[in-house]
């Protein structure tokens, strides 16, 4: 029978096994006193004490590679920049060169298995990472696991630096890395409704302001509008990455860089822009930096602007699919599901609710943000791992959100050119285009004449005697209506070349 899921929240010990036999450990011990861990865990007595002070979340920060991969690259930067100034052995930096190599590369994730919300300002993330290199450059080197010794996890691969200036870093790393995956999802996804923009560039219909039938335009004008808007997005997302290269490595504890040699920070940005191939910088207030967390408020509104109008897209999908008999019906959304599980043949338009509820998210996470980075108190923001945690989430969200809104809705989508020519053929919209030859007030006595009877425009305007038939259906054409020919300055159609931007 299924046992219901526990409800106790106490710390479970992770070295316990299904039987409860509790495996072989081994003893490490810090300023509190000792503590068992697991014998084969690279990780040791810092990272035990976070696993037992904060299971909170559920979710170890390994659940986002980026920021494991950033950490790495930090303390691989450290290591070379420590051996520049002589403040670390050859030896002992190519060990923690190499082990930082090995998880950059994508080993070991697992072992980073701290909370993502923690106290302590990220400290147990920084300990973790600390501990998982030690340990891992020590089985390189042939010696046991916990041979702190012979190369320990702060003397060694934390030298030079403090949480206060490696996780920041990092963390501002891991969004860069993250930011530039989701910006080529949401660039495809320009690229999606570009195409669509062409593929319906003749496809009249019938335009909507405040849900009211307005004058038409093309099928093909709106999937535009929406590439035109992702794109703007894409840019604005962009220049925040200019932002987030400016860092604090170097500072340590809250910026004076107190037991770093002087030269130290510049060598380790250095050599963690060589490492990540990113324009790196150093901060030109290191004591401002390490407290300031401006450029994560910046960078969240940036991608809460993105996720909101790509909801908002979503809802005008939602509504030009609706029906598909008594809604808009305009368009067809790939079915990906049955709809229903009581009306048969009922599908939904699942795809957009759901980014849309990744936007609801994101606009959260935003408020989070903002809470958090008010929250920091004098030389140091002790709220950064919920903001690390709020943004990776987001930015993580969002590039799959994009990803299955192009992938499972935007490229399968084909339009019910009858239905829309139907609308637009009984669209009193139409007499907007006819008020520079009829005058408004004529227009406006014959749209209320047409609503009432259900009559076409174009008829009763030949039969008012206010124009022939050939003058009014030339300034029907579906060309001028839509604003395609240059006779109301439209916008062109939009260039793809099919190709997503560099």
């Amino acid at each position: 029978m299924h046992e219901p899921e526990s409800t106790d929240d106490t710390y479970t010990d992770p070295t316990l096994v299904g039987n409860g036999v509790q495996p072989p450990t081994r003893t490490e011990t810090d300023s509190l006193g000792s503590v068992e861990v697991p014998a084969d865990a690279y990780w040791g007595v810092h990272t035990m004490r976070a696993l037992e002070n904060f299971p909170i979340s559920k979710r170890p920060i390994s659940v986002y590679p980026d920021l494991v991969v950033a950490l790495a690259s930090v303390k691989q930067a450290a290591a070379r920049a420590n051996r520049e100034v002589g403040v670390l052995t050859d030896r002992k930096a190519a060990l923690i060169d190499e082990a930082c190599q090995r998880i950059i590369d994508g080993e070991h994730h697992e072992q980073f298995v701290v909370g993502v919300i923690q106290g302590g300002a990220g400290t147990s993330t920084n300990m973790n990472a600390n501990e998982v290199i030690a340990n891992l450059a020590l089985e390189i080197a042939g010696f046991p696991k916990g041979r702190y010794d012979v190369l320990h996890p702060i003397d060694d691969v934390n030298r030079s630096q403090s949480t206060n200036d490696t996780y920041p870093t990092a963390v501002k790393l891991a969004m860069t890395f993250s930011l530039t995956s989701m910006m080529r999802e949401l660039d495809l996804l320009r690229v999606s409704f570009g195409r669509k923009g062409q593929e319906f560039h003749e496809v009249l219909k019938v335009g909507r302001t405040q849900l009211q039938d307005a004058v038409p335009m093309t099928l093909g004008q709106e999937f535009h509008s929406f590439a035109t808007t992702l794109g703007e997005d894409y840019e604005r997302l962009n220049e925040t990455i200019k932002l987030l290269s400016e860092v604090n490595l170097g500072a340590t504890a809250i910026g004076t860089g107190i037991t770093a040699d002087p030269g130290y920070a510049a060598a380790a940005v250095r050599h963690l822009s060589a490492i990540t191939g990113l324009r790196l910088e150093s901060a030109p207030d290191l004591i401002e930096a390490t407290s300031d967390t401006g450029v994560f408020m910046t960078f969240s509104s940036a991608l809460k602007r993105s996720a909101i109008k790509l909801s908002k897209i979503c809802n005008d999908l939602r509504l030009l699919s609706s029906g598909p008999q008594a809604g808009f019906g305009e368009i067809n959304l790939p079915p990906r599901q049955a709809g229903s599980s009581i009306m048969p043949g009922k599908v939904n338009p699942v795809i957009p609710e759901a980014v849309s509820q990744v936007a609801y998210a994101v606009a959260g996470a935003d408020v989070t943000v903002m809470m958090a980075a008010e929250s920091g108190q004098l030389q140091l923001n002790a709220f950064e791992p919920v903001i690390a945690h709020s943004l990776l989430q987001s930015i993580t969200w969002m590039r799959q959100a994009c990803w299955t809104l192009r992938v499972n809705c935007v490229d399968g989508i084909t339009a019910n050119v009858d239905r829309l020519e139907a609308m637009v053929a009984s669209s009193v919209g139409v007499i907007t285009a006819l008020i520079p030859f009829i005058g408004y007030t004529e227009a406006s006595n014959i749209a209320k004449l047409a609503l009432k009877t259900g009559r076409p425009v174009a008829d009763l305007v030949v039969e008012a005697g206010l124009m022939s038939r050939e003058a009014v259906m030339a300034q029907l054409q579906p060309s001028k209506l839509s604003g395609i020919r240059p006779i109301t300055m439209a916008i062109p159609l939009i260039d793809l070349q099919g190709e997503p931007s560099e």
